[in-house]
C-alpha cells in the first residue's frame, strides 16, 4: 500500500496575493504551484512566496505555462499548443528555462509543462525538432537539479515513452493526468500508469470522458 500525500494546484498570483490562509483552513499542506504569467517569475516574487509558504504549506512542483495562443481542441489545439508549433517554440522554450530558475529560487525540485501534441510518427522533422527542443530545455533544467516533467494527455503513452527515450536524460518525469488521457481520446488511464511506471513523479486526481466528436475534447 502506497502512502501518498495529497495536495491541490493553486495559481502564483493567489499565493502571492492572498497568501496560504485558504489552504490551512483545509488542512492541505502541500500544492503545486501554477504559473502562466512570466512576468510574475522574479526573483522578488520567489523571496515573497518563501516567505508566504514557509513551513506552513509545500510546494511540491511548479506547473509552467507559456506564451501564445492557445485552443485545447483537436483541430487549432496542434497548431498552438506546447513545443510542437514551430513559430511558437523559442519563446516557450525561453519561459519554461525562466520557470526553471523561479523554481530553483523557491526550492522546488519539479516544473511541469504540456508539451503539446507530440506527433505519433517519430521519423518526421516535427517528432525530431520536438525532441531536440525538449532535450534542450531539459539539459538546462539538469544543470539545476530540476525534473522536466510531461503533463499527460495530448499524446498517446507510447510516443510519450518513445519521447522520453529519444531524448535520453534521466531528469524526465510524467504528471499524471488521467482525466486529460480520456478527455483528449488517447488512453485508459489504468493501462497508461503500467507503461508510465516509475516515470510517474505526481498526479493530477481528476477524472473525464472520453470525446464524443472529432473536434472537442471530452468534458
Amino acid at each position: 500500500m502506497y502512502n501518498l500525500d495529497i495536495g491541490i494546484i493553486m495559481p502564483l498570483e493567489e499565493l502571492l496575493n492572498n497568501g496560504t490562509k485558504d489552504l490551512e483552513e483545509l488542512g492541505i499542506q502541500l500544492c503545486q504551484v501554477n504559473a502562466w504569467n512570466m512576468e510574475n517569475l522574479t526573483k522578488d516574487n520567489a523571496e515573497k512566496l518563501k516567505s508566504i509558504m514557509k513551513d506552513k504549506v509545500k510546494i511540491v512542483s511548479l506547473w509552467v505555462g507559456w506564451p501564445g495562443p492557445k485552443v485545447w481542441d483537436f483541430f487549432e489545439g496542434p497548431l498552438t499548443l506546447g513545443l510542437v508549433p514551430k513559430e511558437y517554440r523559442y519563446a516557450r522554450m525561453e519561459a519554461l528555462k525562466k520557470g526553471a530558475n523561479f523554481a530553483k529560487e523557491i526550492g522546488v525540485t519539479d516544473i511541469v509543462t504540456h508539451v503539446g501534441f507530440i506527433p505519433e510518427n517519430p521519423l518526421t522533422t516535427e517528432y525530431m525538432e520536438t525532441v531536440t527542443t525538449i532535450k534542450d530545455i531539459a539539459s538546462y533544467t539538469k544543470k539545476l537539479d530540476i525534473y522536466f516533467n510531461f503533463e499527460t494527455g495530448q499524446e498517446t503513452p507510447i510516443t510519450l515513452l518513445r519521447t522520453i527515450n529519444d531524448v535520453g536524460l534521466d531528469n524526465l518525469g510524467i504528471n499524471l493526468d488521467p482525466a486529460n488521457l480520456l478527455m483528449y481520446g488517447k488512453a485508459n488511464p489504468v493501462d497508461a500508469v503500467d507503461l508510465y511506471k516509475n516515470l510517474i513523479r505526481s498526479v493530477h486526481i481528476k477524472d473525464g470522458k472520453y470525446p464524443t466528436s472529432g473536434k472537442d475534447l471530452g468534458e
